[in-house]
């Protein structure tokens, strides 16, 4: 059996439901996979009907999923079945060749940077928040120190680890954009000060785009900063949609208003483009569908790319047993706002770097 393309109706469907529900794999599937860390999380890279997307494999949910994944052969290749039924055939590519070298001073380069998706190369540079470790104030979302804990990334990639790794996954794995994040390092800058100082040196390395992403700044000068640093586009993520679920389920982050990313958001557009703004949007913390979508309204009139994805839970945080979103509740937000991005001639395709450009964790682009 053949698996219809992305671009079809039942393709949709098929992927935003493995995106809700998540899918059973075995210990011996191998491949790319991401557990822990400071963003969407507890997935394996699968590609299917030629698009590369990221399902969630590890979270309590897809071990009871109706989806099914048999041993991969050598190919990389593996039957999915929908309870017990063949649906086609799925691939787990095979780990990047830049993972399999190390810096000078030993340190892998998968605990640099991983692939995420078929060609975006990311990063977290800090591997730490000041909000984590006071359940008081931090995200309950996220386990940006569980990856650290584990010893699967390093504290700190400094500038020069991080432009070697870029120009190797470049020339060896063909990767066509780099996200650099980071956990909040501090209440002013938020973390833009690192990561101008990191883009500069990637792209004096290599000619490859770049997203930063961090909270607003308390000066906007820093925009105009991050891209003479070599910034393609910029990500502010909101995570929620409305205040009072930002203040539940992120109390700290949420001292930093929806109002304050508005004008945040206001501010950069001049500076780095329309669409080359994008935010993150965590569909099934709380949020009703009309509440998204009417914050999506505002975001694209201000040419910022709203980038909504399932919310997934992680393992170890106080969201783990929080119910994913239903295949149906995804449809009811992605749809319209596929719409509204059309009518908008806003397009993924057109994003320089990024979460929006990959779209690996959101089905969002098949409905653009």
């Amino acid at each position: 059996m053949t698996i219809p393309t992305l671009g079809t109706l039942s393709g949709r469907k098929l992927v935003t439901d493995l995106q809700s529900f998540g899918l059973q794999i075995g210990a011996q599937t191998g491949g790319i996979a991401r557990k822990g860390g400071a963003g969407p999380s507890d997935h394996k890279t699968i590609t299917i009907a030629g698009q590369t997307v990221m399902v969630p494999v590890y979270t309590s949910g897809a071990r009871h999923s109706p989806f099914q994944a048999s041993p991969p052969d050598q190919h990389g290749a593996s039957t999915l079945l929908r309870d017990g039924q063949t649906l086609g055939t799925i691939h787990f590519p095979a780990a990047p060749r830049f993972y399999g070298l190390s810096t000078a001073d030993g340190i892998p380069y998968w605990k640099i940077a991983l692939l995420h998706g078929r060609d975006t190369l990311a990063t977290t540079v800090h591997q730490t928040c000041i909000r984590y470790a006071d359940r008081r104030t931090s995200c309950q979302f996220c386990a940006i120190g569980q990856s650290l804990e584990a010893d699967r990334t390093i504290a700190y990639k400094t500038p020069a680890q991080l432009a070697e790794v870029a120009k190797a996954a470049v020339e060896l794995d063909g990767v066509r954009d780099m996200v650099l994040t980071t956990g909040t390092p501090n209440v002013v800058d938020r973390g833009a000060a690192v990561l101008a100082e990191s883009a500069r040196a990637i792209r004096t390395a290599v000619d490859l785009p770049l997203q930063v992403q961090c909270e607003p700044p308390r000066d906007h000068g820093w925009f105009e900063r991050l891209r003479d640093a070599g910034a393609d586009s910029l990500g502010m993520h909101l995570e929620a949609a409305t205040q009072a679920v930002r203040e539940k389920i992120m109390p700290g982050k949420a001292t930093v208003s929806v109002d304050r990313y508005m004008d945040a958001f206001a501010s950069a557009v001049p500076i780095f483009g329309r669409g080359q703004v994008n935010t993150y949007i965590l569909a099934g913390l709380g949020d009703s569908a009309a509440d998204i979508l009417a914050l999506a309204e505002r975001l694209i009139a201000l040419g910022v790319y709203p980038f909504v994805v399932p919310f997934v839970p992680i393992s170890g945080t106080p969201l783990e047993n929080h119910a994913p979103p239903s295949a149906d509740f995804m449809k009811s937000v992605l749809a319209p706002l596929g719409r509204m991005l059309r009518e908008a001639n806003m397009k993924s395709t057109d994003i320089r770097a990024g979460c929006g450009r990959c779209g690996a964790c959101s089905s969002l682009s098949a409905y653009e």
